[in-house]
């Protein structure tokens, strides 16, 4: 299966190919502030698995993560890792923005006060445990 997305202004396209490892939605304060947002939802893929054509800019949110966007609109699109092995995709930036539904709810520890979780989905303080 490949999905297709893109950025608000359509200068980059990506194709991701195959299931994604998981869907997450990280509350950690790093999300918020990369996102903009209470939360960062994503699907995680093998970076190997992702395709994008288009110009993008990145910057380096911590020591082992790049946010990667738009060079022209901006759209938040992945959170990169630098070693090369995987990547967040957001989730509203799939052409089919309901393709994937997320499974657990991360770094709820950080997560905002006024934020309500009762989805029923597993949540976790940090990462999940290995």
């Amino acid at each position: 299966m490949i999905r297709e997305g893109g950025c608000l202004c359509g200068a980059v396209r990506f194709k991701a190919e195959g299931e994604p490892l998981n869907v997450r939605i990280c509350h950690c304060r790093i999300c918020q502030k990369a996102m903009g947002a209470p939360y960062f939802a994503r699907a995680q893929f093998d970076q190997r698995a992702l395709t994008v054509a288009g110009e993008t800019e990145r910057y380096a949110s911590s020591e082992h993560i790049d946010r990667v966007f738009c060079k022209r609109c901006g759209t938040r699109l992945f959170a990169w890792r630098r070693n090369g092995t995987l990547a967040g995709v957001s989730l509203t930036t799939f052409d089919d923005r309901n393709a994937f539904a997320p499974t657990e709810h991360i770094w709820v520890s950080e997560k905002l006060a006024w934020l309500k979780l009762d989805d029923g989905l597993l949540q976790y303080p940090g990462t999940i445990p290995a």
